[in-house]
């Protein structure tokens, strides 16, 4: 099942559970063909499916920020995972920024910035 028809189905992960021992958090930005493809809906979804809290939104220089927060192996698990989304449509983008930075405690979701 993708994670499209997850989100079709209402399947979507509610909140993230607590912060483990190993919380990180990313500040992230991505350039390429990152607008007008899916990008920050993708990347919500591989978010909320790892259990991961923060957002994403669209730059108006065409890119993308986000900004990722869970457990070392949760938050590292992101970059296949959106590689994996993006394998049957093909887009180019990098990380062009890609910075620790200190964890949101109290934060419980992901969500998509406007």
């Amino acid at each position: 099942m993708t994670l499209f028809d997850r989100w079709r189905e209402g399947r979507e992960a509610d909140e993230a559970p607590e912060l483990p021992d190993d919380a990180k958090r990313l500040h992230l930005r991505f350039t390429g063909q990152v607008q007008g493809v899916g990008f920050r809906w993708t990347s919500s979804l591989v978010a909320r499916e790892l259990g991961l809290t923060g957002w994403v939104r669209n730059e108006s220089d065409g890119s993308v920020t986000a900004e990722i927060q869970g457990g070392t192996s949760h938050v590292g698990a992101f970059f296949p995972r959106m590689l994996d989304e993006y394998r049957r449509h093909p887009i180019r983008y990098v990380v062009s920024e890609r910075e620790e930075i200190p964890l949101v405690r109290d934060e419980r979701r992901f969500e998509v910035r406007y």
